[in-house]
């Protein structure tokens, strides 16, 4: 199955839609009361129409794969994530560009989430490796990263600029096929003791 094709996946914490611009006054709700921390891309409630776009643009392009959050035990939509940095030809994939609203922070929603990505890219997929980066300053989502059971690879320094021009350092964790039914169990056992 191509990483790009657009699918629902769902389990029993949340459903993975395939984002559109019907998400958006779900998404600017739950984006309300964030922190927007420096180094973060979280969207404010007034740009996620801006966001929604973009992210519909690289679909287009076929180097994303978006989703809208919604967590099940409440009906709401609470966060989005993606598939990007896709590369099809080496089967190799990044889930990130996410972010949860503050009601699905420290719940079973990113690991639920984190379990369904990784098991359509490993198992429908074929991936042969997924991967997550984010800002050396981001402590909260390295350490949420590295719980998931991704390995980390290194660190890419002056990797890029970000919006106000300052520097980033991105911290590169990956997961490979040889490694996921393990990742799988442990995420399967931080769900079933919620």
């Amino acid at each position: 199955m191509l990483l790009t094709l657009p699918v629902t996946l769902e389990n029993a914490d949340v459903r993975l839609e395939p984002l559109s611009r019907d998400h958006e006054v779900d998404l600017a709700a739950a984006a309300t009361g964030l922190d927007h921390a420096w180094y973060t891309s979280v969207p404010r409630p007034e740009g996620v129409a801006a966001d929604i776009a973009q992210r519909l643009s690289w679909h287009d392009e076929g180097t994303m794969n978006p989703w809208a959050v919604r967590r099940l035990d409440t009906g709401r939509v609470v966060g989005s994530t993606t598939f990007c940095n896709i590369d099809q030809a080496n089967r190799h994939v990044e889930i990130g560009h996410t972010w949860l609203g503050l009601e699905a922070q420290r719940t079973a929603v990113n690991t639920a989430a984190k379990l369904l990505l990784l098991t359509h890219a490993f198992e429908a997929c074929d991936a042969i490796a997924v991967e997550f980066r984010t800002h050396w300053h981001n402590r909260q989502s390295r350490d949420a990263i590295a719980r998931l059971g991704a390995k980390q690879d290194g660190v890419l320094r002056n990797h890029r600029l970000g919006p106000d021009g300052t520097l980033r350092d991105t911290v590169v964790f990956s997961i490979l096929p040889h490694e996921w039914p393990a990742v799988k169990l442990g995420l399967q056992q931080r769900l079933a003791r919620g």
